[in-house]
């Protein structure tokens, strides 16, 4: 099988442009000999990126080899996000190339980088969480109360049987889109 590699192209707001990185994506593999599509992601936010959630459905149906990007921070917005998707490629065999980085986790030296960066990712993660607990418990023996304040909300008992009743409703619309016909067996 020839070599097929997926093209990520990202950029934050629709005014930004990704010709810049499709252009030495495309010369690049074009000068390896590669086949190539290119999956470009106009306008993305921290949750939204639908180019990326379909490139990562083909990429683990095996119909890529590799995905090719410009830079590691165009892959992913965090280094968490980065090392869960990148291992999981790499896992199931898919390789992982930046231009810019001169990243090539496919590689031997390039899991060994890859290694190094998941590690300063966890250590990165650990003082964060050291230093929201070291926070939390200053902001207690300061006499703070945490969480969210009470409201008029909080002085009378809610009822749950409207929360019971609308998860088994939502319960039955999925079977039913499923093919599924099953009563709605929950009562108020």
């Amino acid at each position: 099988m020839k070599n097929k590699v997926a093209i990520y192209c990202r950029v934050s707001t629709n005014t930004q442009n990704t010709q810049l990185q499709s252009d030495k994506l495309i010369d690049y593999a074009k000068q390896k000999g590669w086949d190539y599509e290119l999956f470009e992601e106009v306008e993305s936010s921290r949750k939204s990126r639908p180019i990326k959630a379909s490139m990562l459905q083909r990429l683990r149906a095996k119909e890529f080899n590799a995905v090719l990007v410009y830079k590691l921070d165009r892959f992913a917005r965090s280094s968490t996000e980065l090392i869960i998707e990148i291992n999981e490629l790499v896992n199931k065999g898919v390789g992982f190339i930046s231009i810019t980085d001169n990243l090539d986790f496919s590689t031997a030296a390039g899991q060994l980088h890859f290694t190094i960066l998941s590690a300063f990712a966890s250590f990165e993660r650990e003082l964060i969480r050291e230093r929201t607990l070291e926070g939390i418990a200053i902001a207690k023996k300061n006499g703070k109360i945490l969480g969210r304040p009470k409201g008029a909300k909080d002085k009378k008992t809610r009822k749950k049987s409207g929360y019971y009743l609308r998860a088994a409703k939502e319960k039955q619309a999925l079977d039913v889109a499923k093919g599924v016909n099953k009563e709605l067996t929950a009562y108020m």
